[in-house]
């Protein structure tokens, strides 16, 4: 059997897709996956055993210049790869018309995905041919693999997610490390989500005095910036080069562990099973908090939170900004990953 999925973006998303091929593969004898996938994350669906297709699509990077895209004849490219094989089933796991529905109707097969009341844009259920309701007030990854399981027609596994990298990639970390090193991925979108500054500085100063170095990754300037000032209030806090994510894979899994925030990196390390911390402000994990092993969320305890906001609305006296990481300290914090990391040692 093969079959067609189409989640082409975020990161967190693509990763949250990962478990539902292996719920299938596991249920489906020979099932075989091809994936249509942002260019920027096509290292995340390869590295899946029952894939064998990834087809990246840049969708980001067309919307900026479409005639430039046609001319150049990517466009044409794309679609030529798309329509190469005829499937049993098409899956959008995504449920939105540009990002995914519109992706769908240029393959050949059969077509499934969310109905009306499911789907995160309702009028895209129109264009499948079987509809499957899922409950939006759910995990997203439990979501998922509902999703998978009613439209190939087998039986939910009540298991972990299981995100199908195994002992994860082969080689070593491309970084040199002297000691045992933790990874604090400091970087997210909103500005709420971001955990104070004085407390990621406190927290490498208390990883440091454990012994650890701590590697600090990034993507773009003012990632880097924000790495590069952390880093010089240490003599053991190091940024690291800038890489593609296979090579942050690497990274991650030669990691004693990890704090990180809600991003998409936090569930790659979570697919990785290495030890960590996400810490959560404005954002509700039962939703899209992270979710496996060796891995646990820490969600503020304020009044207000899980506002669900961009921007910190909060009018009162607050020690720190956003005001609900008050609730969570870096003393709290880092306990909470040395538990993670015993855990993982038994």
């Amino acid at each position: 059997m093969r079959v067609l999925v189409v989640k082409t973006s975020s990161l967190g998303d693509v990763i949250h897709t990962l478990p539902a091929l292996t719920d299938a593969a596991a249920a489906i004898p020979g099932i075989r996956f091809d994936w249509v996938v942002e260019e920027a994350f096509a290292e995340i669906p390869a590295g899946h055993p029952a894939v064998d297709r990834v087809i990246p699509i840049a969708l980001r990077r067309w919307r900026k210049g479409w005639i430039n895209a046609w001319r150049s004849g990517e466009l044409k490219a794309f679609s030529t790869e798309l329509k190469q094989q005829t499937y049993d089933l098409i899956i959008d796991a995504q449920g939105l018309l540009f990002k995914s529905a519109l992706v769908a109707a240029c393959a050949h097969g059969p077509r499934a995905g969310y109905d009306r009341a499911s789907a995160r844009d309702p009028w895209v259920a129109w264009s499948y041919d079987r509809r499957c309701s899922v409950s939006r007030r759910q995990h997203a990854i439990v979501r998922v693999r509902q999703l998978f399981a009613q439209a190939l027609d087998y039986g939910l596994p009540d298991t972990p997610p299981d995100f199908g990298f195994g002992a994860g990639l082969a080689g070593p970390a491309e970084t040199k490390h002297t000691k045992p090193y933790l990874i604090f991925l400091h970087a997210t979108t909103w500005p709420t989500k971001h955990w104070p500054l004085a407390y990621w500085t406190e927290l490498i100063g208390l990883a440091n005095g454990s012994g650890f170095e701590v590697m600090l990754p990034w993507g773009n300037g003012e990632e880097k910036a924000r790495a590069e000032d952390l880093a010089s209030l240490s003599a053991d806090a190091w940024v690291l080069p800038k890489m593609g994510l296979q090579s942050l894979m690497r990274e991650l899994q030669g990691a004693a562990g990890v704090v990180g925030l809600d991003s998409g990196l936090s569930h790659l390390a979570v697919a990785l099973e290495v030890p960590g911390v996400s810490l959560y402000g404005p954002t509700r994990t039962d939703l899209t908090g992270v979710m496996g092993v060796r891995h646990t969320n820490l969600a503020a305890d304020f009044a207000c939170a899980p506002c669900m906001r961009r921007f910190c609305s909060y009018k009162g006296e607050a020690a720190v900004d956003p005001a609900c990481f008050a609730s969570l300290p870096p003393k709290r914090v880092w306990q909470t990953l040395l538990d993670q990391m015993d855990e993982a040692a038994l």
